[in-house]
Order: structure tokens, then C-alpha cells, then sequence
């Protein structure tokens, strides 16, 4: 199953500099896990904030809450999760 995800990620702002960059590090990492595993399809940032707008893949809600749930920052993140559903135009031979 193919989901909408909005992520908009706030961070404290008392996070030490050094902090804020091991957390993003740690983010950038799980995410390259996420996308060599399939379950992050694509991803597009939103210019001039941290978020972004991707399709991500699993067979169920509950699996892809858990790996919403791996990102190491997701607890300061606001997700807005819309799940898909296949189209006739978008499946391929339209003759």
C-alpha cells in the first residue's frame, strides 16, 4: 500500500548545535535505510523549511507507523498521513 506522507519537523530551539546536527545526521541516515528498503518510494523537500513530501510504501498503517516511528526525529515532527489508492489514469496503457 502506496502512502501520502507531509512531514514538517520543528526542532527545539535550545538544541545545542552539536546535538542538532548528530540528530539530523542519524535522520539522514535511517532515511537512506528507509529508501535502499523500499519502504521510502520518493521524497521532494519543501524549499525554505525542514519539511518534505514523500510516498512511502507499506502493507499496513500499523507497519508504516513503525517506520515513521524509526526516525530519530520524529517525535518533533508534525506527519499528516494520506493513504492512496490506485487511479485508471495513472495504471499504464490509457488505450
Amino acid at each position: 500500500m502506496e502512502f501520502l506522507v507531509q512531514m514538517d519537523t520543528t526542532l527545539p530551539p535550545d538544541l545545542a548545535d552539536d546535538e542538532r546536527a548528530a540528530l539530523l545526521g542519524q535522520e539522514a541516515e535511517r532515511g537512506r535505510q528507509l529508501r535502499e528498503s523500499g519502504v521510502l518510494r520518493q521524497i521532494w523537500r519543501i524549499p525554505g523549511r525542514l519539511a518534505n513530501v514523500a510516498i512511502w510504501s507499506a502493507p499496513t498503517a500499523t507497519e508504516l507507523h513503525q517506520a515513521l516511528t524509526s526516525l530519530p526525529a520524529w517525535r518533533y515532527a508534525d506527519i499528516t498521513v494520506t493513504p492512496l489508492a490506485d487511479h485508471p489514469l495513472g495504471a499504464g496503457d490509457l488505450t
